[in-house]
């Protein structure tokens, strides 16, 4: 009996991730695409027939802020992320292994409680009646006018809180990898530490800064918890419009067009990371040619 050749053992490890993945992923997402082109039952509920009046409506003005403001919170607090992100990612792997263990354990540590809980701390936190307000009018450093809650800000804190630990960790294991003396190098050739590290460190760890983007950006995007929770009408997201369509309205097609716009805002970053990854695939092949 012969050995499975190389192409027949590749197809044979390749063929159920990818059969589980077009049943679980692909094909629910082409139904609830197809369901855009649908008419809405004037009781709610999907018509017969087919339409393009739904995907006519997300080109009115109230859907194209409601994209705006999704894309501008998003985006905002992935910048924060980051930016805080990296520094910490720095710091964390220049330290020996047993304080590198303990500052992990703290950067994951929110994890060992509730999604919701966490939230719920934070809307008391930022309650008026809480203690954060309180400390501060006692410190004469806001009025008791001062709102933090169903503010734009707040959603974006809130966030912030949330995603960072998934900045934190792809930077610093991109951080773990990098070679301190190539560091060292650069300011023995008359370098600042500064200049070091946004010239030579950051470039070095790029692969950790996309995934850090991504890992941030593509939750954030979705998230409707959050602004349900601590934000008011002016910080509403694509999530808590899909969530009150779909369970108010009972208007699954617009649901559905406002879900594909949303799987463009994901999908997008992740074929953008491909194509770069691609690109520094191929030039690493023709320099290594050369």
């Amino acid at each position: 009996m012969s050995k499975p050749g190389p192409r027949s053992l590749e197809w044979g490890l390749t063929l159920p991730p990818l059969f589980w993945l077009t049943l679980f992923f692909v094909v629910p997402t082409a139904i609830v695409l197809l369901y855009a082109f649908k008419p809405t039952e004037l009781y709610g509920g999907i018509g017969e027939g087919w339409t393009l009046e739904t995907i006519r409506a997300l080109f009115t003005r109230s859907t194209l802020i409601l994209i705006y403001r999704t894309l501008y919170l998003s985006l905002t607090a992935t910048l924060i992320c980051l930016i805080l992100a990296v520094p910490m990612g720095f710091y964390i792997a220049r330290q020996r292994p047993k304080v590198q263990q303990l500052l992990l354990m703290l950067v994951v540590l929110p994890f060992w409680s509730s999604f919701i809980v966490r939230i719920y701390a934070w809307k008391s936190l930022l309650h008026p009646e809480g203690m954060l307000k309180q400390l501060l009018v006692y410190l004469h450093l806001v009025s008791e006018e001062t709102v933090f809650l169903y503010h734009p800000w707040a959603v974006i804190l809130v966030m912030v809180y949330v995603y960072i630990p998934f900045a934190i960790l792809p930077i610093f294991a991109a951080a773990q990898k990098f070679d301190e003396q190539v560091f060292e190098a650069a300011m023995d050739l008359g370098m600042t530490r500064l200049k070091a590290f946004f010239k030579v460190f950051l470039p070095s760890i790029k692969n950790g800064l996309f995934g850090a983007v991504l890992l941030v950006l593509i939750p954030t995007l979705g998230a409707y918890v959050i602004p349900d929770m601590i934000g008011g009408p002016d910080t509403e997201m694509l999530g808590n419009k899909i969530v009150q369509k779909t369970f108010v309205d009972r208007n699954i097609p617009a649901a559905a067009a406002l879900s594909g716009v949303l799987f463009l805002g994901v999908f997008l970053p992740l074929v953008f990371q491909s194509l770069v990854q691609k690109r520094q695939g191929q030039t690493h092949t023709v320099k290594g040619g050369h």
